[in-house]
């Protein structure tokens, strides 16, 4: 049984599916919540891109415990160099570098030959040696490079100390059969092969991400890059839920598995999507709200019977589970950070003290905590970014026979600032409230609502998407009335946008 490492992307690739960006703090939660997933090695991000990857990857390698701490970078030396800045503190530390390899990418994009990509490869791969032993190379656009050149690359990075190299489907254009021929003619002609481990990163452009990386493992590879969720860049990538337990449930045709703890799988889904905004599809493999549930009476009758009827997969497996703690207003502090701590949020006494306080407030509301409030709670801590602006009171007034009309008074800056406007529903006439106190133009991308608990004391989840001068950001806000997490939600928004321009 072969054990295939997983190296998670979602804090890098996934970052970059638009409107998905993360703070530090938010990368440090999430990065946490990994290494408990128990990923081999995590992207934390692209050292060069911004000051703010840059203080995420030093962060996370100086917090996080277990896995390798990665960052990306091109084939250039100030990018090296930078990476090395970024990892050097972490106890275990990687530096990923790439160079295009397909000759479209060489001709139209990059101008060079073969033979001068071949020798950037090989140069960068040599200087990041020098910093640590721990270096991946990435031909990129490897699906379409001619197939004897990409051997020449891949024999010369190992060469050069390359400990893995990643075959990367860059633009999500192979299918399974042609990719796993890929991987198979690399181990039978590259002489040197067995020096490295080869790694793959398949997108789902034409929706085979998953079927081509386990393709992949079938000849030969031993790592997957992947991200929860399958976000990343256009339609995503290999999804690690979907990978990791396609090798586990299926294990007779891959005889291989990972060091996945599945039972956090869920978990790890629901802050990715918190986070970013982002919500999963209902009929999303593994995740998916409609993934273990069944409607059909043949189905309902079966599983009645026999579990194993309908079901591959326990939905213990992937740490789905009914809700047993309850959290009420008479529970003390002790109390709420132990279950914090049960449920793997880790928090400081600083944000243990403001979680336990909007938490008292919240059990004022409803009658019992549940898991998914906490997670939502903690959450909120983590997207809390200076206050430029503050909800200070509101009033809504809506019904058949009367516009809706919100007056909000609200903090801008210390000064308080209050007006009344009208809309074509409470929620328009509160965020045009805002708008109007704020003085701001940002223009509203989306608008979803969850419900976190069942009842109709359910705390609601609000995310809004605004967008401003190019920058795109989620704001996010949470109450057991729907009307003041909007305005929570967008007033965070707004608060992120002020906090970009600084």
């Amino acid at each position: 049984m072969r054990t295939i490492k997983i190296f998670d992307t979602t804090l890098r690739d996934g970052e970059q599916s638009p409107g998905a960006s993360m703070n530090v703090g938010e990368k440090l939660q999430l990065a946490k919540q990994l290494a408990r997933l128990g990923v081999d090695i995590i992207e934390a991000g692209f050292a060069i891109a911004s000051p703010g990857d840059f203080e995420a990857i030093r962060t996370i390698g100086g917090e996080v415990e277990g896995p390798v701490i990665c960052s990306l970078a091109r084939a250039k030396e100030e990018d090296i160099k930078r990476a090395w800045e970024a990892v050097k503190d972490s106890p275990k530390r990687r530096i990923h570098t790439f160079h295009s390899t397909s000759d479209i990418h060489l001709k139209y994009q990059f101008r060079v030959s073969r033979e001068e990509a071949l020798k950037r490869s090989v140069q960068m791969v040599q200087l990041a040696k020098g910093f640590l032993d721990d270096v991946e190379f990435s031909p990129m656009d490897a699906t379409r490079t001619e197939i004897n050149y990409l051997c020449e690359v891949v024999e010369a990075v190992i060469e050069a100390g390359a400990l893995t190299v990643n075959i990367p489907d860059t633009v999500g254009y192979s299918i399974p059969s042609e990719f796993g021929a890929m991987i198979k003619a690399l181990f039978d002609k590259v002489k040197n092969i067995d020096k490295a481990v080869i790694a793959v990163h398949c997108h789902n452009d034409l929706g085979l991400a998953t079927s081509n990386s386990l393709a992949a493992v079938l000849n030969g590879a031993g790592q997957i890059e992947c991200t929860i969720n399958g976000i990343g860049e256009r339609a995503g990538n290999c999804s690690l839920e979907e990978v990791v337990m396609a090798m586990r449930t299926r294990r007779d045709i891959f005889n291989a598995d990972t060091n996945i703890k599945t039972e956090e799988i869920t978990r790890s889904s629901r802050l990715v999507s918190k986070i970013t905004g982002m919500s999963v599809q209902p009929n999303k493999a593994i995740v998916g709200a409609n993934a273990f549930a069944h409607e059909s009476g043949i189905h309902q009758d079966g599983l009645l019977k026999e579990k194993s009827t309908y079901e591959i997969i326990r939905p213990e497996t992937i740490g789905l589970h009914k809700t047993k703690f309850v959290l009420g207003k008479h529970s003390g502090r002790h109390a709420f950070r132990t279950r914090l701590n049960e449920l793997g949020l880790s928090l400081g006494d600083d944000e243990v003290n403001s979680a336990f306080e909007r938490f008292k407030k919240l059990a004022d509301q409803k009658k019992e905590i549940y898991d998914e409030d906490l997670e939502t709670l903690v959450s909120e801590e983590f997207t809390m970014v200076p206050e430029t602006y503050s909800l200070v009171e509101m009033s809504i007034s809506s019904g058949t026979n009367q516009r809706p009309t919100a007056v909000l008074k609200m903090k801008v800056n210390a000064q308080i600032v209050e007006k009344e406007e009208h809309g074509d529903g409470p929620v328009d006439a509160v965020f045009k409230a805002i708008t109007s106190i704020t003085g701001t133009k940002s223009r509203l991308l989306k608008y979803e609502v969850k419900a976190i608990t069942g009842g109709t004391d359910a705390l609601g989840e609000v995310v809004c998407a605004l967008e401003e001068d190019g920058k795109s950001v989620s704001g996010h806000g949470a109450d057991t009335d729907i009307i003041t997490a909007s305005a929570k939600a967008y007033i965070n928004g707004l608060n992120k946008l002020a906090a970009s321009r600084k």
